[in-house]
């Protein structure tokens, strides 16, 4: 097996369990992923890009998240989790925007007035885990970021990507993307 396989086996086995104690209206993790990167190909994002709003949540896959002592949830770092398993075969410009979205919807929250009240209950509730929306100088600081933008359009199809019954392509529709990015990735390191 290879690591497109693993992807597709992750999503297709892990990703089916929903985001409702998020509030996301029963959205699976793979619809997520799916019209996250949907929104990518309709926004003519570059390869790169499409792949990272595919896999931006893959942490939630591969981690199940912590509960505290009261029962809340606690912030899993999804972000970061991802990062060891992908790197060896994904270049910076997937792995950045995946690692900065987060930061990305503290920086919206942040820069964009109405942004904070668009967001869904449960990117709210993740927000204040998340440690919550930047300062004025934070953001400043996030926007000179490598890839920040990136980032941020990345954000904005997540926000987006959270409509049940949504129809857009399977998983095996990002596997050429995934294969040239990776062939890539091959041929550099």
């Amino acid at each position: 097996m290879n690591i497109l396989d693993d992807l597709e086996c992750l999503y297709l086995e892990r990703g089916r369990r929903t985001y409702e104690w998020q509030g996301e209206g029963g959205v699976s993790q793979l619809e997520h992923a799916l019209q996250c990167a949907d929104h990518a190909v309709r926004s003519q994002a570059p390869d790169t890009l499409v792949v990272a709003a595919l896999l931006h949540d893959v942490g939630h896959l591969l981690y199940d998240g912590e509960i505290d002592e009261m029962g809340a949830p606690k912030d899993d770092v999804h972000q970061y989790m991802a990062l060891p398993y992908l790197r060896p075969f994904f270049p910076a410009a997937v792995l950045e925007p995946i690692k900065l979205h987060v930061e990305a919807k503290r920086y919206l929250c942040a820069s964009q007035p109405g942004y904070w009240a668009s967001l869904s209950p449960g990117s709210r509730q993740s927000l204040v885990l998340q440690g919550g929306p930047f300062d004025a100088a934070q953001a400043e600081a996030f926007m000179a970021r490598p890839f920040a933008a990136e980032a941020v359009a990345l954000r904005r199809w997540d926000d987006r990507a959270k409509t049940a019954g949504h129809d857009c392509p399977p998983f095996e529709f990002y596997r050429d993307r995934m294969i040239r990015i990776t062939i890539r990735r091959m041929s550099i390191a």
